[in-house]
C-alpha cells in the first residue's frame, strides 16, 4: 500500500487548516465561571461543596444531562424557576412550554437581567449559550425556534435550577 506523498503545499494546506480552528479550540476550555467575575461569584472548591456532583457538572463546567431526565420537565405548578446554585429568579412559570426537546423550555427570562448570554464553540460551530447573570453558572441554550411572542427557545437543564412555587 502507498501512503500519500507530502510536499510542501499538502503541508501548508494542513497548517492553515489546522491555524484556521485554533479560536474553536481555545474556546472549548473557557466555562462560564472564568468569562468574567460574577455579583455571585465563588472559587470552585467553593462550589463543589455547595452543589451535588451534576450540579457541578452543567452549572460549573458547562455540562449537558441528559434528554427526559429532570422531573422539571413536567412541571406544570405556578411559580419561579430559580438557579440551583445561588437563587437568582430566572423564569417565570407562565414562559415555560412543552418544547418536546426534553428539557425545560421558556420563551423568554423573568427580566432582562436575570440571564447573560455568550458564544460558545464547543460543538464546533457558535451557540447562544445562556448563563445565571449573578453567578455565572451555565444554565443551557438559546435558539430561535420558540413561539410567539419572542420566537426564541431558552432550552435549560433542569438540573440548573430549581422551582419555587407561588
Amino acid at each position: 500500500m502507498r501512503l500519500p506523498f507530502l510536499n510542501r503545499r499538502r503541508l501548508l494546506a494542513a497548517s492553515a487548516a489546522i491555524g484556521g480552528l485554533l479560536p474553536f479550540v481555545s474556546a472549548c476550555g473557557a466555562t462560564p465561571a472564568e468569562a468574567k467575575s460574577f455579583p455571585k461569584g465563588k472559587t470552585q472548591a467553593e462550589w463543589k461543596k455547595l452543589l451535588t456532583r451534576d450540579q457541578f457538572y452543567v452549572l460549573r463546567e458547562a455540562g449537558t444531562e441528559r434528554a427526559f431526565t429532570s422531573p422539571l420537565n413536567k412541571e406544570k405548578r405556578k411559580g419561579t424557576f430559580v438557579c440551583a446554585a445561588c437563587s437568582n429568579r430566572l423564569y417565570a412559570s407562565d414562559t415555560k412550554y412543552d418544547s418536546g426537546t426534553g428539557w425545560p423550555s421558556f420563551w423568554q427570562a423573568i427580566d432582562k437581567g436575570a440571564v447573560g448570554t455568550s458564544t460558545d464553540y464547543l460543538i464546533g460551530y457558535p451557540r447562544t449559550e445562556v448563563h445565571c447573570a449573578d453567578c455565572g453558572g451555565h444554565l443551557g441554550h438559546i435558539f430561535g425556534d420558540g413561539p410567539k411572542p419572542t420566537g426564541k427557545r431558552h432550552c435549560i437543564n433542569g438540573v440548573a435550577l430549581k422551582f419555587v412555587p407561588a
